[in-house]
């Protein structure tokens, strides 16, 4: 959605709190980035209106921003601002630039001149002003884009004359801008000044203040000075004498930019922050906890009828998509990876379970973890056994660590009601992949687990997916019988495989395209929803990725003991080796069971209570 659409339905009440959006860099490494997906993709949970990421011109960089719009767009679900500039830029890059974005669902540009030359010479670019650019997305995209500009309160540096300024500003305008988003600055009179100017210049778009958070005094000096604005006596007065206390300097920074913000939104000129972020989250989510703009967030697209209970791409191709399997329902990176070939999404129900084709698992081996070796041996250690292993799952689950191998995402407090049924199998040796509790007609609108248009009521069949030691197998069909006999029904349904498997080892289904929803919705007029399942196809592709995740692990560890051979005796070689060999006893002496409760109704954690009887 545009920009000034979005501005348009966020503030359509007069009294609706401020909306408010946030600015990201491309990161140098690609450790750095996906540290920075994961930041996002937190920072999604706090609403913002929009985010935008900066362009870098030339080489890997440029293609970095195309990449990560796509993927905050399509992964992620974040609406997504791409900044473009024009200096320096020949015209192919631009449009390529311009269609990437396009594809990927992406329907705003800041349209940027960029810095010049710094050697003083004239740009090589096929552009040399923003207005130029606007005009050329304008001609070749007509009114897909919604096209930002920017703003100088406190005048640009290399024009004196601030009415020429303005001149320029309202040129941009008129060649088609949307709306201007604002250099940072600290003086929020001469802002508010500014913005009457603007106004009585004819400029009548959007103002969009950018808002720097203080985090520490010498990068505040710092910017300030680089960007060529002023600093009020009254932040001086007040951030010199703590300059070397950070924290200090950081809650003070904290009000003085509170005091600012609720200036600006008093003043009517601005009803929309946008927080330059450096990449990090804790200064802005102060300063919007501060302004009591997270208390009074509405809850992320309840309302909204797309609204599904994974995130909802923004990518048009995937503009169908109503299901998906659970088994990737923390892994939504490798998900969208592994299904972006196709042509169209099921829509409703799966179908039959030959459809999904999805894309082979070896085919991003090098990116089947998302972190770099170094990180994964500091995220998740060295564990030699079940017992180190289940400890790791169950700092998990305590939210100690926030992501796991085969896990991107924290856990949510969906897991609260058999958070400690998890913990238990996790401390007994049965190693949990994945799980969803039992809930029996909840409202839509519930803070936890509510999704679909309100007025509804969402239900989910019990759900747990783990690895269990292969002598324990015949003991496990053994429990499930019992209940399944006494039930006079298939009332559990089982998929169980291991990695040296093409297909199911054992199950109850009968018909392999059968498909089971697991979460499903019914709400006023409209047909019952179904966007979670399980099925044997989409099972076994993931199972492939479960053992490639494991296989990549071990030879993390495998390869650190080989970089530590010159040192035999080194504490961390040996442990590495024998966690190693554990993480490939997972692959060859473990089988992956999922199960699904079909009695929904049933109060009794009947698949916790069966797996329990095994130790």
């Amino acid at each position: 959605m545009k920009i000034t659409e979005k501005l348009l339905q966020a503030h359509k009440d007069e009294n609706a709190p401020a909306s408010f959006s946030f600015e990201f860099f491309t990161p140098k490494t690609s450790q750095g980035v996906q540290n920075l997906y994961d930041r996002m993709d937190r920072m999604y949970q706090l609403n913002p209106l929009f985010i935008d990421i900066t362009w870098n011109a030339g080489g890997r960089l440029s293609n970095l921003t195309s990449e990560m719009v796509n993927t905050t767009s399509t992964v992620l679900g974040l609406e997504t601002c791409m900044h473009l500039t024009c200096t320096n830029m020949p015209l192919n890059l631009i449009d390529d630039a311009l269609q990437n974005a396009y594809n990927s669902g992406c329907q705003n540009i800041l349209a940027l001149r960029g810095d010049p030359p710094l050697d003083g010479s004239e740009s090589t670019g096929d552009f040399k002003f923003a207005k130029d650019l606007i005009n050329h997305i304008k001609n070749k995209f007509g009114n897909h884009f919604c096209i930002g500009v920017a703003g100088y309160p406190e005048g640009h540096p290399e024009e004196p004359n601030n009415l020429k300024t303005l001149e320029f500003l309202k040129i941009k305008q008129d060649e088609g801008a949307d709306f201007i988003v604002t250099q940072l600055f600290y003086d929020v009179e001469n802002f508010i000044n500014w913005c009457k100017k603007c106004r009585d210049f004819g400029i009548n778009i959007p103002i969009i203040p950018g808002i720097m958070p203080i985090s520490n005094y010498n990068s505040f000096i710092r910017r300030a000075k680089w960007n060529n604005v002023s600093i009020p006596n009254h932040f001086i007065d007040r951030l010199d004498p703590i300059k070397d206390d950070d924290l200090k300097v950081r809650d003070e920074g904290c009000l003085l930019m509170t005091e600012l913000c609720q200036t600006l939104l008093n003043s009517k000129f601005v009803n929309h922050l946008h927080f330059y972020t450096m990449n990090l989250e804790k200064s802005s989510t102060m300063l919007l906890d501060s302004l009591n703009l997270l208390s009074n967030k509405q809850k992320n697209d309840y309302e909204c009828e797309n609204s599904k209970p994974w995130r909802k791409s923004l990518n048009p191709l995937r503009e169908s998509e109503n299901v998906r399997p659970i088994f990737w329902k923390n892994r939504k990176f490798s998900y969208i990876q592994r299904t972006n070939n196709w042509d169209e999404f099921p829509n409703g129900r799966w179908g039959d379970s030959r459809s999904p084709a999805f894309g082979n698992v070896d085919m991003f081996e090098h990116n089947i973890i998302r972190h770099s070796s170094t990180k994964i041996l500091s995220l998740w250690n060295r564990p030699t056994n079940s017992t180190e292993l289940g400890n790791l799952l169950i700092d998990y689950l305590n939210n100690k660590i926030h992501c796991l191998p085969w896990s991107d995402t924290q856990v949510t407090d969906e897991i609260n009601s058999i958070k400690s049924d998890l913990i238990d199998l996790n401390s007994n040796g049965i190693i949990t992949i994945n799980s969803q509790p039992r809930i029996n007609g909840i409202k839509s609108t519930d803070k936890i687990f509510g999704w679909g248009p309100s007025n509804g009521y969402v239900y989910q069949k019990q759900y747990l997916e783990f690895l269990l030691p292969k002598l324990k197998l015949n003991s496990l069909l053994d429990q499930i019988n019992l209940i399944i006999n006494e039930d006079g029904y298939d009332s559990l349904n089982y998929f169980i495989t291991d990695s040296s498997s093409n297909n199911l080892l054992n199950t109850n289904i009968i018909d392999s395209s059968d498909v089971n929803a697991v979460t499903w919705g019914c709400f006023p007029g409209r047909e019952i929803a179904q966007p979670t399942i399980v099925e044997k196809v989409s099972f076994l592709a993931w199972k492939d990725e479960l053992y490639l995740i494991l296989k990549k692990w071990s030879n993390v560890l495998l390869n650190s003991s080989n970089d530590l051979e010159h040192e035999p005796e080194n504490d961390n070689r040996l442990k590495d080796l024998k966690s190693s060999k554990f993480i490939d006893s997972l692959i060859s002496d473990y089988v992956l069971v999922n199960i699904v409760d079909n009695d929904y109704v049933n109060p009794t954690d009947r698949i916790f209570t069966l797996i329990k009887k095994l130790y």
